[in-house]
Parts: C-alpha cells; sequence; structure tokens
C-alpha cells in the first residue's frame, strides 16, 4: 500500500501504522495536521515562536502516546476522534506555556504577536498593496479581540469559528459538556463583538462603516 497525503490519505490506516511505530505513518499524520494545530496553538498563544514549540511538544507527545489512542482506528467510522485527540494535546502544550509566562512576570507579552505573517490565512492570489494592508490590519485586530478573551472562550471560539470543529469535537478537545461548549461560544462571540464595537478606529475604513450602521 502507498501512503500519502492527499486524495489517497488514509487516516485510520496511518494510525494503525504508527500505533506499531512506523514513524513514516506518523510523519505523514504530521504533515496533514500540522498547519491546522499551528494555527490553533497561534492563536492562543500570540506568538508565531511559542506556537511553533507547542506544536512540536504535542507532535512528540502524541507520537508517545498514540498506542493508548483508541478512537478513530480502522472501522471505528470516527476518524474525526483522532484530530479532537491531537488538538487536545495541542492545548495542554499551550496551556503550559501560558503557566510559563504566568512564573516569568518580567517576560513581556507586548514583544511582536500576529500570525507570524499569516493574517487570518485568508488566500488571495494576486492582491493589491493596499488590500494587502488591510487584511494584515484586520488580522491584528482580530487576534488581539482574541487575545481579550478569557482563555477557555478564546479556545473555544478558535475551535468553532477558526478550525472549524463541530461541537462534538470541541467537547472532546475541552473535556467539557456539549452545553459549556455552547454557552462559552456564545459568550466569546459576544465579547469579540462589543470589542470590535468599542475598538472600531483600529478596523480599516470599509470594517468601520458597517460597525457603525449596525
Amino acid at each position: 500500500m502507498t501512503l500519502g497525503v492527499g486524495a489517497d490519505f488514509d487516516e485510520p490506516e496511518l494510525i494503525a501504522r504508527s500505533k506499531q511505530g512506523d514513524l513514516t505513518a506518523f510523519n505523514l499524520l504530521v504533515e496533514h495536521y500540522q498547519r491546522p494545530l499551528y494555527n490553533l496553538c497561534v492563536r492562543m498563544l500570540s506568538s508565531s515562536e511559542a506556537a511553533e514549540d507547542a506544536t512540536q511538544e504535542a507532535f512528540i507527545a502524541a507520537y508517545r502516546a498514540i498506542g493508548r489512542f483508541r478512537g478513530g482506528g480502522e472501522g471505528s467510522g470516527r476518524p474525526a476522534g483522532f484530530r479532537a485527540w491531537l488538538f487536545r494535546i495541542g492545548v495542554n502544550a499551550c496551556y503550559d506555556e501560558l503557566r510559563r509566562r504566568r512564573a516569568r512576570p518580567a517576560a513581556s507579552l507586548d514583544e511582536p504577536h500576529g500570525l507570524s505573517g499569516r493574517g487570518l490565512d485568508i488566500e488571495n492570489p494576486a492582491p493589491a498593496v493596499d488590500e494587502v494592508a488591510e487584511t494584515a490590519e484586520l488580522g491584528r485586530v482580530l487576534q488581539e479581540a482574541l487575545r481579550a478573551l478569557p482563555s477557555d472562550q478564546r479556545l473555544a471560539i478558535v475551535l468553532s469559528d477558526v478550525q472549524g470543529l463541530d461541537y462534538a469535537e470541541i467537547s472532546q478537545v475541552m473535556g467539557v459538556s456539549l452545553g459549556t461548549v455552547k454557552s462559552r461560544i456564545n459568550r466569546g462571540r459576544s465579547r469579540l463583538r462589543a470589542f470590535l464595537l468599542a475598538h472600531g478606529e483600529l478596523l480599516p475604513s470599509r470594517f468601520r462603516q458597517t460597525s457603525g450602521d449596525r
């Protein structure tokens, strides 16, 4: 069998082979999930360097623990279970980093932030210069709005509105009930709206006009 990422990507097979110690199979899982996991970490930590470290730590931890993974295996019908399992490991790595930050009060949280030049991963084949600047500015404002949220609400919003997980997957990642997931998402979205309305001057002009009309 040929293993690969793309149309032939067979997650249950790769998981099964990884459990048997097949590093090539696990590396294909890494290749498939490294960007979404990094995007999750960078939005939780607001630092590309810290997100890279957390992503690496998460994959190392996942490789060591994959033998204990019980969801999304062959015949389970739940391939998405691995994504939730992996994201939970990534979230734990992020929380470890946040705890280290609190233990290092001299470390400034005002160091350059952002999404490692990625904005909001909005793809544009040939954007004009002003469009690039506007997208980057909007990305900075939205990242600032996310940073203003309590960490549990920020995580719920990122998992739902950025990563596209459903409530059941978010429940697995966060280890809370569906009702708690819905509550955190609703409260987080309300806080985001309030932040953006209160800081409308930070938005590009076309977004300031839209928020002002509401």
